[in-house]
This record gives C-alpha cells, structure tokens and sequence, in this order.
C-alpha cells in the first residue's frame, strides 16, 4: 500500500531524491547484501510486470529495495558490482525470511532488456554463478504492437505510426549489435527502444542465452498461459525455482496500454509470416505450440 501511493502521489523528483538516497545507503552497506539467485530477463511487453509482482508476494522472494529492474548487467555494468548489490536487501532480511519460512530466501529482479543486450548473458554468468533466469514470450506481432504503443507513450518514439515504425527499424538497428558487442561502454537508443520486429524473434536470444547458463537454468514461460491459467504458470514457477506455494497470490495484469497508431490486415499477415519460423523453434523450448498458434490455427479451422 505505502508503495503504491508512493509511486502515485509522490512527486518525481521527491522519488528520485529518495532513490539517491536509498542507492547511496545500499552502496555504502553493500557487503552486507545478497546478490539475486533469479532475473527475470524478458521478453519486453511479454507479463514481467505481472511476474514480478506476483513473484514479490511469496515470502521467500526478495525484490529489490527500489525499483524492479536495475539495469546493471545491460546499460549500467560500468557502474561495478558493490552498485548492484546496494539495490538489494541486506543478508539480516534474508535471514529474517529464512527464520520465518524455513527456506533459503532468494533475490530477484527483472530487467528485460537482459534478454536482447549482446553483453548482458555472459555479464551475469559471469557474475551471478548458479543464476536462474526467467524469459516470456508472447504472440510477437501483439508484442511489437504494444512495444511501439509504449515507447509512443513515453515520448520515446517519435514516429508515431506502428506501419512506419516497422520500416524504418531495419535502418535504425543497422550496425547496433555489432557496436554493442565490441564496446562495453557503448549504448543505443534504438536498439534499447525501437526493435520493434528484432524483439519479437525469441530464439534468436534464447540459444545463446541458454549456453550462457544452461538450458536447465532457464524457463520460458508462454504469457498466454500466464494469463489464462495463472495458478498452472506460477507452479511452474514455483517448482523451477525449488519454492513451495506459501499463502495467496493475487494474479493480475499489469502496463497494458492502448494502441495509438492502428496495424492493417496486410501489415498483421507479413508480421505473422515473418515469425512462423521462430515460433516453430520455440515450441522446443515451451514444450508445446506456442499458444498464440493455436489460436490461429483453432481460426483457420472454424
């Protein structure tokens, strides 16, 4: 509740200043803080809100102190380790959690653009030995049409319709993975706020994220499912990350938006068929059809 009407009455920059403050605490009491042992690293758009609030309330779940995404491994990794740790709660609330449960407590974050960063994988590999990681997926064209309602929204985006935003993406990527890659210090607007098509080709960031740290480290979760049977979703949830299910959890969606800028039939149809062989490949790692598929083929039929 204090949270809530924290984030709704508080002015900005009455927020800001507390998080400097809080930042600056954690920073100087790092050593006394537990690293997450999960990330919830995507997909954009795709219900990480939604998982992390639900992931919040389980007792044994420890968010961090601020804000849900911190942003470390992707575009602030310069900023060094004893910054990251200052963001999460200190090792006395861990054990508080684990007095109070009976369990070992776990920290956890979720900033998606970890995902979609060249970097970021081998960065919290590296960093976070024995992590676990958490990927949604989503129907990608409902994905890149939300995306692009979003950075719309935000002021991010200033090409305000979706059909023409598609087409300049091509152009505006050019060069930005490579860039990225081959200079940590470097970063892009564009590749963080405007791969509207790019985001939605899973794969392509789950396989390297997977020889990053291990297919049996990380579970990719259909939103779909999330969404219709959430009790299923988060028990999957649960028994992944080795926790019981403790108390109630109020499952609810969160960040939808309207969409600005419409998306023609035509437009729909070659997005749809730009993504067929990507969904194909990640029915591997859902275990079945993803289920935005299933829908269209359960409308092809009828």
């Amino acid at each position: 509740m204090i949270q809530r009407i924290l984030r709704e009455r508080v002015p900005a920059p009455v927020k800001a200043a507390v998080g400097h403050s809080t930042r600056a605490y954690g920073r100087m009491t790092s050593a006394s803080r537990i690293l997450p042992g999960l990330l919830v690293c995507g997909g954009q758009r795709c219900g990480t809100t939604s998982l992390y609030r639900a992931l919040a309330q389980h007792p044994a779940m420890l968010k961090p102190v601020c804000h849900k995404g911190v942003h470390y491994f992707d575009t602030a990794y310069d900023r060094g380790l004893s910054w990251y740790r200052a963001h999460f709660p200190t090792k006395a609330v861990a054990r508080r959690a684990a007095d109070h449960t009976g369990l070992a407590p776990i920290g956890f974050e979720s900033s998606p653009y970890y995902l979609y960063h060249p970097l970021a994988a081998q960065r919290f590999a590296r960093d976070l030995p024995g992590v676990k990681v958490i990927v949604l997926v989503r129907d990608p064209v409902e994905r890149a049409w939300s995306h692009h309602a979003h950075e719309v929204a935000r002021e991010f985006e200033d090409v305000a319709d979706f059909g023409a935003a598609i087409e300049a993406e091509p152009g505006r990527l050019r060069g930005t993975e490579e860039r990225l890659r081959h200079d940590g210090r470097h970063y892009s607007f564009d590749h963080q706020h405007h791969a509207y098509t790019a985001r939605g080709q899973y794969t392509d960031y789950l396989e390297p994220l997977a020889q990053q740290v291990g297919r049996d480290r990380l579970l990719v979760l259909d939103s779909g499912e999330f969404f219709t049977r959430p009790d299923d979703a988060f028990e999957r949830v649960l028994r992944f990350l080795g926790l019981p299910w403790l108390g109630e959890f109020a499952f609810a969606r969160h960040n939808a938006r309207g969409r600005p800028s419409p998306m023609s039939p035509a437009l729909r149809e070659h997005l749809t068929d730009h993504f067929a062989p990507y969904d194909d490949r990640l029915a591997d790692w859902l275990g079945a059809v993803p289920s935005w598929r299933q829908s269209q083929t359960a409308s092809a039929v009828q």
